[in-house]
């Protein structure tokens, strides 16, 4: 029986919790007094307050000219002065994609005797969500700051079926009811540091391991993001003028990945953790300790049992961002890494060997990524821009756009071949790290999701479903895998994107489906074909985006975003035979406040 048979190489183990040492980051910097400020962010081409604002320096707004959001910037705390302010965003998307099948669970099978795949069966929806971002700021020591996702998800269209093992399973109107609380915190400036306190986000480096949801990407859109209830500290222990960064914190996770407070997952972490900095270019580095469980039932009460899980992650992150000097052409070279391992123990991924001597499965996986570019700047014609003629702060350069940005990603994850070893070795990025537009977070994504629901159809998984099961989906993240994503964007004027793309992956392990395992005793991939084979295929991606300044600073954006995949040898089936060539398309519209 199903219910018997460890799926275990279903396990992602990512550990999100390290504080969002990010978007406070320059306004704390810039409102703390000069002898306690602090910089608490490792974020891709980021720059720190600049006394001038030549071409031969970063500009503190930076992160604009490579990837230009439409969003106004936060104000910075200022003396003497309470302010409240709100942002927020209202966006709307319509997708078309093709189908492509999948595992047919046992009621699909039943219904449909013979059947050997099953699509997800959505093909055209519309989704939208309303996201509100209010910040009390009181003088410069006292800032409150709030996220509420007012409404998100499915409003029209077709509903997918079998995917509700994934974190956004998109299988119900839920638009309209879909009320997500994500931040409520309080920062506090004082003397010795800056203390955070409350619900809020984490993101870290890349985002590759923690990420807040709430970075835009060049293609692909975020969704929930991590979320803690946290008590933080840091301080630079060497002085005002030292270069190092000291953090400690504690927290209960909220949301992430792998662990739901609403679900009854009880994730504990603590977190020491940091860095060296020098004007825009940061490394730094964080240890944390997770212990994570959640009580269970095996067939009813009288026979209660916990999930357990106890690891830890060390990740070394950096950034960088110089200017070029070329004659009458602002130029920037701009990158980034990030590498994280993972090692621990857990008894949610188990056999049932392990189970009757009470053994655990060991955790070692490891993954990375590392990025980097180049900005060709130009000026903007005198006119409102996208930020809605929001006046320079210090450093900013608001005469300034990207014109022309190249850049390319290359990124690791190790995989697990063997589900039955009693190591997990696969490691996840956070699927808010987006990498391309269809084969992770579309492909793969419900490849995994619908192995770990059809293990759960009630015709096969009996009164309790496999061990690791909710672990299995990747939620669109990069597992297992090793690829190249080069991306370019070129901006005839300030107000529009011309985006394109590609992404080129393989497996760095046999891709085994542990669901097809467990119910055929074979070792093959998600379409029941050679696991041996580990070309993932090519995937080419384009784009287009305008953005219109409106008054009271909002920003108007309109534009649409596709991708086509041409399958390799990893996505075929018994008989050899690819998937057929995948793709979508997805109509774009937002207001940004």
């Amino acid at each position: 029986m199903l219910a018997r048979v460890p799926l275990s190489s279903s396990m992602s183990f990512v550990f999100p919790s390290f504080a969002r040492f990010i978007g406070f980051a320059r306004a704390v910097g810039r409102a703390l007094p000069p002898a306690t400020a602090l910089v608490l962010s490792v974020e891709t081409a980021h720059a720190e307050p600049l006394t001038s604002t030549s071409t031969h320096t970063v500009p503190t707004d930076f992160p604009r000219l490579v990837l230009e959001t439409g969003r106004s910037p936060v104000l910075p705390p200022e003396p003497d002065l309470a302010r409240v302010q709100i942002h927020g965003e209202y966006q709307l998307r319509y997708q078309h994609m093709s189908s492509f099948t999948l595992s047919p669970s046992a009621s699909i099978a039943t219904l449909h005797p013979g059947a050997t795949g099953d699509s997800i069966g959505q093909n055209d929806f519309l989704s939208h969500w309303l996201r509100v971002t209010p910040r009390l700021q009181l003088k410069e020591s006292v800032e409150i700051v709030g996220q509420l996702d007012v409404v998100s998800g499915t409003v029209l269209g077709d509903r997918a079926h079998d995917t509700f093992a994934d974190n956004t399973p998109r299988d119900d109107y839920d638009g309209f009811r879909n009320v997500q609380p994500r931040w409520l915190f309080a920062e506090v400036r004082t003397g010795i540091g800056l203390f955070r306190v409350g619900q809020q986000p984490s993101h870290w480096g890349m985002g590759i391991l923690a990420n807040d949801g709430d970075h835009p990407s060049v293609f692909g859109d975020y969704r929930y993001g991590n979320i803690n209830e946290e008590i933080l500290f840091a301080t630079r222990p060497g002085g005002k003028d030292s270069p190092f960064v000291v953090a400690v914190g504690g927290a209960l996770v909220f949301r992430d990945d792998i662990a739901q407070l609403s679900r009854g997952d009880r994730a504990w972490q603590g977190v020491l953790a940091g860095y060296y900095e020098s004007g825009p270019n940061r490394v730094g580095v964080y240890a944390v300790y997770r212990n994570q469980t959640r009580d269970r039932t095996s067939a009813s009460d009288l026979f209660p049992y916990s999930d357990h899980i106890e690891a830890g992650a060390f990740d070394l992150a950096g950034n960088f961002a110089a200017p070029i000097r070329t004659p009458g052409m602002p130029a920037y070279v701009f990158g980034a890494f990030e590498g994280a391992a993972i090692f621990g123990s857990t008894n949610a991924l188990r056999t049932n060997e392990q189970a009757a001597s009470n053994q655990s499965t060991r955790l070692r996986s490891y993954g990375g990524a590392a990025s980097a570019g180049i900005v060709l700047g130009a000026h903007r014609a005198h006119r409102g821009h996208a930020n809605g003629g929001l006046r320079a702060l210090p450093g900013q350069r608001p005469d300034l756009y990207g014109k022309v940005v190249t850049q390319i990603e290359i990124g690791y994850a190790s995989g697990d071949a063997d589900p039955l070893d009693g190591t997990e070795k696969r490691f996840t990025f956070n699927s808010n790290h987006k990498v391309g537009l269809l084969l992770f977070d579309e492909v793969m994504r419900w490849s995994t999701a619908r192995a770990a629901s059809a293990a759960q159809d009630p015709l096969l998984s009996g009164p309790r479903p496999a061990p690791g099961l909710d672990l299995l989906p990747s939620n669109g993240g990069v597992f297992g895998a090793q690829y190249v994503n080069p991306t370019m964007t070129f901006r005839p004027d300030d107000w529009l994107d011309l985006k394109a793309g590609a992404v080129i992956a393989q497996t760095t392990a046999d891709l085994v489906d542990p669901y097809r395992l467990a119910t055929q005793g074979k070792y093959i991939n998600y379409r029941g074909g050679d696991a041996t084979k580990h070309d993932l295929g090519v995937e080419l991606d384009a784009g287009a985006e305008a953005r219109f300044a409106l008054d009271y600073r909002m920003t108007l954006q309109l534009g649409a975003q596709g991708g086509v995949l041409f399958p390799g040898g990893a996505l075929a089936d018994q008989n050899g035979d690819k998937m057929k060539t995948p793709w979508l398309v997805i109509g774009r519209a937002g207001l940004q406040f």
